[in-house]
């Protein structure tokens, strides 16, 4: 019965229907208070992404009949950032990807634009980014929806479609970049491949199809690196944090055509149930296949996979029968193999899920990078 509530609640909280109905009430209290378009921008400072995020600002109020508003805030705390050394190492190396795409710069000079941070400033920026319900800076804010950095600038750009300026171009101003499947040489060796996923990442639903097709296409040894979920190693994950992904993954499932909003939530009992048939899966061939019935189980079709008859359908749809899973299920060794793959991740540099990597290079996390995977496998097949 509670994963059925839970369940009934994130499609609630998904709903397209409702979204839109948030969209015009919010539209038509604007109108009637006579308000010009507000977007509220926090920005951190020393933030890599802050950095990129702010260069935008000027270009959306030339390009928009709209107004921006900018915050200052603090650096996230642990519950919604738990590894701060490692998102600053990180957060310099993507946000530098992040950046090539839309053409801005990390050295460029951002001074004119950063708002005041004075402790008063900043308390009163975080009041405000606290009580809009959000915890990161780089973070975009209109009308009840929010857009974090360059890589979900495109979708505030679509809210503001009504407003643009009569002479603003119509390309997005951070264009996004997908992955392609360009025609490739057959390499001399099968590059490996390795991605590390979790049973309750819903950013590994949206990429799993991609992994697949990108290791297929260049011929990749593709590895499933799999991992125990954050919450499950100690890590919180704050509400706000967890209404913010439901809300982002359901977008990005749109644009991708892929269903998602009926979470039936498989952390504890039935994540670790599903990564000991993944564990037996891998090497019989169906470890693909396994991982996504499974994530799509979970993050579309309210499967629980903490019951028995859940997770039998779930294996079913990928050919593995009552008897593999019960097999599975009796051998706790998929334990160490999760803590062996957690530690070489964070060795890697990241620390969440999905995290890429190709032939041991750099550790690229989030289904926003396949594009620089694809690079890097489009590099391994051309190397001699």
């Amino acid at each position: 019965m509670r994963t059925k509530i839970a369940t009934a609640v994130s499609a609630l909280v998904t709903s397209p229907r409702l979204r839109a109905l948030g969209r015009r009430r919010r539209a038509l209290m604007r109108r009637l208070s006579g308000r010009r378009p507000v977007i509220h921008y926090f920005h951190q400072a020393g933030d890599p992404y802050s950095v990129l995020a702010v260069q935008a600002v000027p270009l959306l109020r030339a390009r928009y009949g709209v107004d921006v508003e900018i915050h200052a805030v603090s650096a996230p705390d642990r519950a919604a950032a738990p590894e701060p050394d490692m998102l600053t190492a990180y957060g310099l190396r993507d946000a530098a990807l992040s950046g090539r795409l839309a053409g801005f710069s990390l050295d460029a000079d951002v001074s004119a634009l950063a708002p005041d941070a004075s402790a008063k400033a900043l308390a009163k920026g975080d009041a405000l980014r606290r009580k809009l319900g959000h915890y990161l800076g780089a973070v975009f804010y209109f009308e009840g929806e929010w857009y974090w950095g360059l890589d979900r600038l495109d979708f505030l750009e679509e809210r503001l479609a009504p407003f643009r300026r009569a002479d603003a171009p119509a390309l997005s101003i951070a264009p996004r970049r997908e992955v392609t499947l360009a025609p490739c040489k057959t390499p001399a060796r099968p590059p490996v491949f390795e991605a590390f996923i979790s049973f309750r990442s819903p950013y590994t639903w949206l990429a799993i199809e991609r992994v697949t097709k990108l290791a297929a296409h260049y011929g990749a040894d593709l590895k499933w690196r799999f991992v125990l979920p954050m919450v499950m190693r100690g890590l919180p994950v704050p509400l706000a944090k967890q209404l913010y992904i439901v809300r982002d993954c359901k977008r990005e499932a749109e644009r991708l055509g892929l269903p998602f909003g009926r979470v039936a939530d498989p952390v504890g009992a039935g994540a670790e149930r599903g990564l000991s048939v993944l564990h037996h899966a891998i090497p019989a061939g169906k470890g693909a296949g396994f991982a996504q019935s499974f994530l799509q189980g979970v993050f579309a079709e309210g499967i629980d996979a903490a019951t028995d008859a859940g997770l039998i359908r779930l294996a079913a749809r990928a050919g593995l029968d009552d008897a593999f899973v019960k097999k599975a299920l009796a051998d706790p060794s998929w334990r160490e193999v999760a803590e062996k793959n957690r530690a070489d991740m964070f060795a890697g540099g990241a620390w969440g899920v999905p995290s890429f990597r190709v032939e041991g290079g750099a550790m690229l996390w989030g289904q926003d990078r396949l594009w620089a995977i694809e690079e890097a496998l489009r590099a391994a097949c051309e190397s001699p």
